[in-house]
């Protein structure tokens, strides 16, 4: 796939260039080559291009922009510019949309119906629960889960789309080739395998404080909706909320206990105006994705011995989570796993508070 020339790379990351004075240089000149090639008084008159963002275009070095690019390459990275090949479509109609995209890995992850999910760093058992739940229902739903590679919420959610055989596009507030937090290597290797990256800064840069506030407009904007999993009152995923309302984006909020810290940011957004979700199906029909009603003969066929043990259990009347793991001496990440499965395929339907039922009308399939 052919990419941006080193003229346009070096063009595009000038600080302060963006995509508006970026827009405005092009229309000018006949390509960034040209625009390097200028002197400061053409610079000048190109309207919203001050004598300072001048002086940095004439600062521009395309030979650095070779070794980005080369650099890039060697990471097993393309470097994507807004009017080509391989560039996620909905990035390019965001507010402040990016003048280059550094990626790796499975670029029509980036074409895809995405779900951005976001969250704390310091969740309870509750939110991570609910996460995977619904990550990883999502995902078999085929739903691309969008998240920001942090830890907590966002490594759970990148975990269980992956877990569930989905996609998953990390966005990285450093460049290729940095592992952010370090602790997150396994998975990023994972996504690195299976998944996406995508990220505007160059391979090497170390991340700071204003990368991660950039990063999270293409969180949101990636996604039709932004879905918030356990935000304390000031939690960061709160910008992404605000990035997602700013860019006509829905913004659905998991409600938890009113005496849980974690959980006072998501109750806010619901009382002000965000939709709660109290299940997959909510989520879900946002895209306008139904659970089966009925599941069919063949999804009955294929049932694992794990999931028919799951419904045998609901027979008698709906269950908590936690107490379906414990009859069949399974975890509570493996149960939920397949209590999603059964809920996608109509067997059982999710209640509030991770209980679950048999689905209206439906008997065990040993009975």
């Amino acid at each position: 796939m052919t990419g941006p020339s080193p003229a346009y790379v070096a063009l595009a990351l000038v600080p302060g260039i963006g995509h508006r004075r970026l827009r405005s240089l092009l229309s000018r000149f006949p390509d960034a080559a040209a625009v390097l090639a200028a002197t400061q008084a053409e610079l000048e008159d190109v309207p919203g291009v001050s004598r300072a963002g001048a002086t940095a275009v004439l600062g521009a070095d395309p030979a650095k922009a070779e070794r980005l690019l080369a650099r890039t390459r060697e990471l097993g990275g393309v470097v994507l510019a807004p009017d080509g090949q391989g560039f996620p479509p909905v990035l390019r109609d965001i507010p402040d949309p990016p003048t280059l995209l550094f990626a790796a890995g499975r670029l029509d992850l980036g074409q895809e119906p995405a779900i951005a999910i976001v969250g704390s760093r310091t969740h309870t058992r509750y939110g991570a629960d609910v996460c995977r739940h619904l990550a990883g229902g999502a995902a078999r739903a085929g739903l691309t889960v969008v998240s920001g590679m942090a830890r907590g919420i966002d490594a759970l959610a990148h975990s269980a789309a992956l877990d569930a055989g989905g996609g998953t596009v990390g966005i990285l507030g450093n460049g290729l080739g940095v592992i952010y937090p370090s602790a997150n290597r396994a998975l990023y290797e994972r996504v690195q395998a299976s998944g996406l990256f995508l990220t505007e800064f160059p391979p090497g840069e170390r991340p700071n404080a204003g990368s991660f506030q950039r990063r999270n407009r293409l969180i949101s904007g990636l996604a039709r909706v932004t879905l918030v999993i356990e935000a304390r009152e000031k939690s960061g995923a709160l910008i992404t909320v605000d990035c997602a309302l700013a860019q006509g984006r829905e913004v659905l909020a998991v409600p938890g206990p009113i005496t849980s810290p974690p959980s006072v940011g998501c109750n806010r957004l619901i009382q002000s105006g965000a939709k709660p979700v109290l299940g997959l199906r909510d989520v879900l029909e946002e895209y306008g994705v139904g659970l089966p009603s009925a599941p069919s003969p063949a999804a009955v066929a294929h049932l694992t011995e794990t999931e028919r043990a799951a419904l045998e259990v609901l027979r008698a009347e709906p269950r908590h989570a936690d107490e379906i793991a414990d009859a069949l001496r399974l975890s509570t990440p493996d149960m939920l796993a397949a209590l999603t499965a059964l809920e996608i395929q109509g067997f059982v339907a999710a209640l509030p508070g991770k209980r679950f039922m048999l689905a209206s009308g439906q008997l065990s399939p040993t009975s």
